[in-house]
C-alpha cells in the first residue's frame, strides 16, 4: 500500500495514500480498533450538511473567501449524499465528544475542496480542515448537533411512517372483527367476554399513543446546540452564525429546527437524547405487548389457544414436518429486547455531562439511530406480514367465551355473589357450560337464559342481569 505523510499539532502521521482523511482520523483508526462498528449513514448524511451549512452561512458573514466557501460547500454535499461514506473509518468507541469523526468530516471534506482546486490531499490549502472547513465551529456543538439532526430524520422518514402503517392495519383488523367474540383474560385465566375487535382496536390505541410520544419528543430535539462553539460561550463563531446555518438546515430538511435557547446546557446535556429514547423504549413495549398477545392467540393448533391464525411465512422446524411457528411476533419480541438494552446504554451515555461537555455522544448517537431504524422496520414487519394476515377462527373463540365460568357474573346481579360462585364450582367441576348448568337447575327460561347469555352485548358492556333485578327465587 502507498502511504503520503501528513502532519497534525502531533507530528507526522502516514495515512493510506487513496484515503480522502487525513493525520488526526488516521491515528484516531490506529488508537480505537475497538468494534469495528462505524456511525451511521445518517449520521454522516448530518455531518455534510452541517459544514455545508456553515461553510454557506460564514461566507455570508464575510468570514470565509466565496471561492473557498463554495468549494467546501461542493464537497460536503458529496459528503452529506453518501458518495465517499468509505472515507468515514472511525470506530464508533472514540473519544467521547466525538472530536476525531469531526475531524474526519473536516479532513475529507477539506481533500475534496483541494482536489478541485488542483493542489491535491493532504495539502490542507487552499482550503484547511481547521481554518476553513470548522471555521465557527467544534466537535462540542458540531457532534450533539448531529446526533439531534440525524435522529429527527430517521423518526419522520422511517419511525412515524412505520407506527402510522401498523396503527391502520391494527384499526382494520379491528373492524373487520367487531364482532368476533371470545373470552377476555385477566392473568391469564378466563375474564368476561370481549370481542377480537376490541382487542385490535386496543392496539391500535397504543400504537397510536407511542407515535405522539415520539413526536412530542421532536420540541426539545429541534433544538440545535450549533454555535455555541466548545462550552457554550458561542467564542469563536460569530453572533449570527447559528441563526444563519440552523436556518439553512431548517430548509433543506423540512423540519422545525432553531437555535438552542441556552448553549451552555444544549452542549452540557443530552437529556432531549435521553427523553427520544424513553418514548421509543415505550414504543417497543408496546410492541411487545401486541406481539406476544398475538403468538398467544395464534398458539397452537391443537394444544394451543388457536383463536386466530397468522400468514405461515417458512417452516419452523428443521426436525417436525408441517410446523409454523410465529416468526414475526419472534423478530419483533428480539427487537424489543435490542431497543430497551439501547435504551440503556442511552441513558448511561446521556448522565456524562461533566460540567460543560457530556462524553458519550458517538455511542449514543449510534443507538438512538439503530433504535429507531429497528423499531420502524419491526412496525412494518408486524403490519405487513402478521397483522394484516391475521384470520380468526370464529366458531372456536365463540365456543370458548361460551364455556367460560366467567360467564356467572352475569347471573351475580339477580342472585348475588355467593350464589354465583357456586355455580361457578359446579360448572368447572363438571365441565358442562354456564348456559348448561342453569338449565339443568330451571333457575331461568330459555328467554331468560338467551338474553342473559347475549354474548356480542356483554362484550360491549350491556348488563341485562341489572335489568332484570335481583331474585333470589331462582336460586
Amino acid at each position: 500500500m502507498e502511504y503520503r505523510v501528513e502532519r497534525d499539532a502531533m507530528g507526522e502521521v502516514r495515512v493510506p495514500g487513496w484515503a480522502l482523511w487525513g493525520a488526526e482520523t488516521q491515528r484516531a483508526v490506529e488508537n480505537f480498533p475497538v468494534s469495528g462498528e462505524r456511525l451511521p449513514r445518517e449520521f454522516i448524511r448530518a455531518l455534510g450538511l452541517v459544514k455545508k451549512a456553515a461553510a454557506e452561512s460564514n461566507a455570508e458573514l464575510g468570514l470565509l473567501d466565496p471561492a473557498l466557501a463554495r468549494l467546501i460547500a461542493e464537497a460536503a454535499e458529496e459528503v452529506a449524499r453518501g458518495l465517499h461514506d468509505e472515507h468515514f473509518p472511525v470506530d464508533v468507541f472514540q473519544t467521547g465528544s466525538g472530536t476525531s469523526s469531526n475531524m474526519n468530516a473536516n479532513e475529507v471534506i477539506a481533500n475534496l475542496a483541494n482536489e478541485r482546486a488542483g493542489t491535491g490531499r493532504g495539502a490542507r490549502h487552499p482550503v484547511h480542515p481547521n481554518d476553513h472547513v470548522n471555521l465557527g465551529q467544534s466537535s462540542n456543538d458540531v457532534i450533539p448537533t448531529c446526533i439531534h439532526l440525524s435522529l429527527l430524520q430517521v423518526m419522520t422518514s422511517e419511525l412515524i411512517p412505520a407506527l402510522e402503517g401498523l396503527s391502520e392495519a391494527l384499526r382494520s383488523q379491528a373492524s373487520l372483527m367487531a364482532e368476533v367474540v371470545k373470552v377476555g383474560r385477566t392473568h391469564l385465566m378466563d375474564a368476561l367476554p370481549v370481542t377480537l375487535g376490541q382487542e385490535f382496536g386496543a392496539y391500535a390505541r397504543q400504537v397510536e399513543l407511542g407515535k405522539e410520544r415520539v413526536l412530542a419528543t421532536f420540541p426539545q430535539l429541534s433544538e440545535l446546540p450549533l454555535g455555541g462553539t466548545a462550552v457554550g460561550s458561542r467564542l469563536g463563531a460569530h453572533p449570527r452564525f447559528a441563526e444563519l446555518a440552523v436556518g439553512r438546515l431548517a430548509e433543506w430538511t423540512g423540519l422545525p429546527l432553531r437555535e438552542a435557547e441556552d448553549h451552555f446546557e444544549a452542549g452540557s446535556s443530552r437529556d432531549a437524547c435521553v427523553q427520544a429514547s424513553g418514548a421509543m423504549r415505550t414504543v417497543a413495549l408496546s410492541l411487545y405487548k401486541i406481539a406476544n398477545d398475538l403468538r398467544w392467540m395464534a398458539s397452537g393448533p391443537r394444544a394451543g389457544l388457536g383463536e386466530i391464525t397468522l400468514p405461515p411465512l417458512q417452516p419452523g422446524s428443521s426436525m417436525m414436518p408441517g410446523k409454523v411457528n410465529p416468526v414475526i411476533p419472534e423478530v419483533v419480541l428480539q427487537v424489543v429486547a435490542e431497543v430497551i438494552g439501547s435504551d440503556a446504554t442511552v441513558a448511561w451515555c446521556g448522565a456524562m455531562g461533566n460540567f460543560e461537555l457530556n462524553v458519550g455522544m458517538p455511542v449514543l448517537g449510534t443507538r438512538l439511530l439503530r433504535s429507531a431504524h429497528l423499531l420502524a422496520r419491526a412496525a412494518r414487519l408486524l403490519a405487513e406480514k402478521a397483522v394484516r394476515g391475521v384470520r380468526a377462527d370464529r366458531e372456536r373463540c365463540l365456543a370458548e367465551a361460551e364455556s367460560s365460568p366467567a360467564l356467572l357474573t352475569v347471573l351475580r346481579p339477580l342472585i348475588g355473589h355467593d350464589a354465583a360462585a357456586d355455580l361457578a364450582r359446579e360448572v368447572e367441576a363438571t365441565g358442562r357450560t354456564v348456559r348448561e348448568v342453569v338449565r339443568a337447575r330451571g333457575l331461568l327460561g330459555e328467554e331468560e337464559l338467551e338474553r342473559l347469555l347475549d354474548l356480542l352485548s356483554l362484550a360491549r358492556g350491556r348488563t341485562p342481569g341489572l335489568e332484570m333485578g335481583f331474585r333470589p327465587d331462582v336460586i
